[in-house]
Order: structure tokens, then C-alpha cells, then sequence
């Protein structure tokens, strides 16, 4: 089976209704060897695109994945990009904002990361977790010393969706090319990935009381969900809501993805000039005597 980016794209301006979204897909892999020989490929095949994105230095990465809790995040950014050099390559995580960050508005925290020209940036959650985590829990709102912010809360929501989309559209316009994953994830599976974390000794320390009480707010995630992907889908920068109950499948959906965005970039390692071939022609001789 061909991986296909464009079935998993969320289109502009749509509405989005998760329930029609598969979490589960028929796999893209035959059995577990061919998995890691699929997944083998597209590693290296993105390590070579990675070395020519820094080499032109014309054009950003910016990967972003959010995600129910047990989705498979980690996994996903460690095994896609796990061919990728680490200098090339960076990976951030968001917490709850500091009180520092608290005193600025809410994208400030994430665009001081945001990656340099030639370089992979990857986002483990990200801003949108303002229109996620608190669109769900309205108190992180109101401790964000905002004017008049829960008298006005859906206001709030659809300016945050612009911002969203004027930075990310600014940052598309200027060479960052912008790559959004939900990793969708079932209620059911995520259940059974919880009852292993507790089982399992070594996964323990995965998880935590808190994931427990998130669960209960579970409709309330989706329809923030839904709301936030048809609002800040766009051309340039869509969103691609990807199936999760399987991790292998996701990971090699995900990886077919960020490699149809790099191949899609004008890249070439930069034109060497006559001046140039001279003086390493030169050197070349020294060296060989």
C-alpha cells in the first residue's frame, strides 16, 4: 500500500468531525521486517534531504505534533528522525508556560525557538496547546492576566486562530515550511496503552494520576480539536491528522509525509565557481604531493 499524504491532509477552511477520521488505517507494512525496511528507508532517505536543506540554507523545517496523552509522540519524533544529523535537527517540548512566560503574550515562548534557515525544528506540543488545553480548562485561561478573557472567551479563541495563522503564514512567506500532526488516537487504545504503562515496570514512570484526569475531558479535547484544525488548516500550512492506534503505521504515515515536504522544496547544494574549482584544484595537488 502507497502512502498517500494528501488522505491524511485536513483541507482549508473545512469542518472537521473526528469521528469520521479512522484511527486505525490498514497497514501500510506487511509485518514487522518490512516495517523497519520501509522505515530504514525513509530515515535515510530524509538524512540525505536534511544535509542538502542545511547545505542550500534556503528554507526552515518546522515539524509540530500535538496529541492526546499515550498517542505516540515521542515515538514518532525519535524514530523518524532518528537518521537525522543532531546538529541539523532540533527538538523542543512544552510544559505549562513559566511565570516569565506568563508575562508575554502566548506565542512568545514557542517563536524563540523557532528554527534557523537550513535547520529541522520539532515541536512536542507547541502554541496551540493555548487553544487546546485552554479551551478545556478555562481557570488556565483566566490565570493568563488577560482583559476581560472569560467574558469573552470565544473571542478569545478565534483571535488566538488568527494570530496562529498570520505567524505561521508570515513564517511560510519567509522560507519555514511548516508541517502540523494529530496523532489520532482512540479513546479504547489509549485505555490499553495506560494498562500496559502500569503493568509493565520499566513504563511506570510514563505515567502519571494527572493522565488519568485528563481522560475525563476527553470529548471536550476532541471538539477543541476539531475546532482548531479546520480553523488553522490552511494551503501553506495544513494540518494531517494521522491514525495512531498503530504506532508503526503512524510513524511511517508521518515519516512519507515530512518526506514529501522536503522533496517538494527548490533545494541543491550550492554551485561551486570557476575561482573556486581553481583554488581547490590547487589544493588538491599540495595534498597529493
Amino acid at each position: 500500500m502507497k502512502i498517500k499524504s494528501d488522505d491524511f491532509r485536513v483541507e482549508a477552511g473545512g469542518k472537521v468531525d473526528l469521528s469520521k477520521w479512522p484511527t486505525r488505517v490498514k497497514p501500510v507494512y506487511k509485518s514487522k521486517k518490512n516495517y523497519k525496511e520501509i522505515l530504514e528507508n525513509h530515515v535515510e532517505r530524509l538524512s540525505a534531504l536534511q544535509q542538502l536543506l542545511y547545505a542550500s540554507n534556503r528554507h526552515a523545517v518546522l515539524l509540530i505534533f500535538q496529541a492526546m496523552d499515550a498517542a505516540g509522540k515521542d515515538g514518532a519524533i525519535r524514530h523518524v528522525m532518528s537518521g537525522v544529523n543532531p546538529q541539523g535537527c532540533q527538538v523542543f517540548s512544552f510544559k505549562h508556560p513559566s511565570a516569565t512566560e506568563l508575562q508575554h503574550d502566548f506565542l512568545w515562548r514557542t517563536t524563540r525557538d523557532l528554527p534557523e534557515r537550513g535547520r529541522i525544528g520539532i515541536f512536542n506540543r507547541s502554541y496551540y496547546e493555548e487553544v487546546l488545553i485552554a479551551r478545556v480548562h478555562p481557570e488556565i485561561l483566566r490565570n493568563e492576566g488577560l482583559a476581560d478573557a472569560t467574558a469573552h472567551e470565544e473571542a478569545v479563541w478565534r483571535d488566538r486562530y488568527k494570530s496562529i495563522s498570520d505567524l505561521e503564514g508570515h513564517l511560510h512567506r519567509n522560507g519555514t515550511r511548516i508541517v502540523k500532526f494529530f496523532l489520532h488516537l482512540s479513546k479504547d487504545e489509549q485505555r490499553k496503552r495506560f494498562l500496559d504503562r502500569i503493568d509493565d515496570p520499566e513504563k511506570n514512570w510514563k505515567f502519571s494520576i494527572a493522565d488519568i484526569e485528563e481522560r475525563k475531558f476527553w470529548n471536550h479535547y476532541m471538539t477543541a480539536y476539531e475546532q482548531c484544525l479546520g480553523a488553522t488548516s490552511t494551503k501553506h500550512v495544513p494540518w494531517y491528522v494521522v491514525p495512531a492506534d498503530d504506532k508503526e503505521n503512524a510513524r511511517l504515515i508521518v515519516s512519507r509525509i515530512v518526506l514529501d515536504t522536503l522533496e517538494g522544496l527548490d533545494m541543491s547544494f550550492p554551485k561551486t565557481s570557476r575561482e573556486r574549482h581553481q583554488e581547490l584544484r590547487a589544493i588538491r595537488e599540495k595534498l597529493v604531493k
